[in-house]
């Protein structure tokens, strides 16, 4: 499969494209201009984009979408908007307007929550409205909402859905591991669920 990965020089990103890579898929990743590709895995090829700017086209030839993106912790609440929320909705759409099969939304715990308060809550606002845009969209979904990651390396096993503990922990390696199989599988289609490391 024809895979594209926004947010592929990222530390979940670039698992997620290790992973497809094993699996002998065609991983893109869409880097914008000045991003570290150097930490991309070998044989990923590239196609420049910035997510604050989409153009058309951009998802051309992809099988499937994975958006594993986020503005990050150190930006403020205009940028997270501008990633997460603006970016990913404009990304589902040029996905569509593409024929992807499927796409695949690394959310976060808590972001079913239309209405969330505390200090993430401008950033659970944002991915709650990008997984609302999605579901609506009309295209083959999956979406993982992650509880606290961490850098630990695979576990033996990963908790999906209503029995996921909010207080416990996710390694980036398990994520990305649901979510080479959520894309690749179908076996998470039209599902949005909570996740954790066992």
């Amino acid at each position: 499969m024809n895979i594209l990965i926004a947010g592929a020089t990222g530390k979940t990103g670039r698992l997620v494209a290790q992973d497809l890579l094993a699996q002998g898929h065609t991983v893109t990743a869409l880097t914008r201009e000045g991003s570290d590709t150097s930490v991309l895995p070998e044989g990923t090829q590239q196609r420049q984009a910035d997510l604050t700017d989409l153009q058309p086209g951009v998802c051309d030839g992809a099988d499937v979408v994975v958006f594993a993106a986020g503005s990050g912790s150190s930006t403020g609440p205009e940028m997270t908007q501008k990633v997460d929320r603006d970016g990913a909705q404009r990304l589902v759409d040029l996905a569509k307007q593409a024929g992807a099969q499927r796409f695949v939304m690394l959310s976060s715990i808590g972001a079913d929550q239309s209405n969330p308060s505390g200090k993430l809550a401008h950033y659970l606002e944002a991915k709650h409205a990008a997984d609302e845009h999605l579901k609506q969209s009309g295209l083959t979904y999956a979406i993982l909402r992650p509880v606290a990651l961490t850098d630990d390396g695979r576990s033996d096993a990963v908790i999906l859905g209503d029995q996921v503990d909010m207080r416990a922990e996710a390694s980036r390696a398990d994520v990305a591991a649901v979510l080479a199989e959520a894309a690749t599988t179908g076996k998470l289609d039209n599902q949005a669920l909570d996740m954790q490391s066992a």
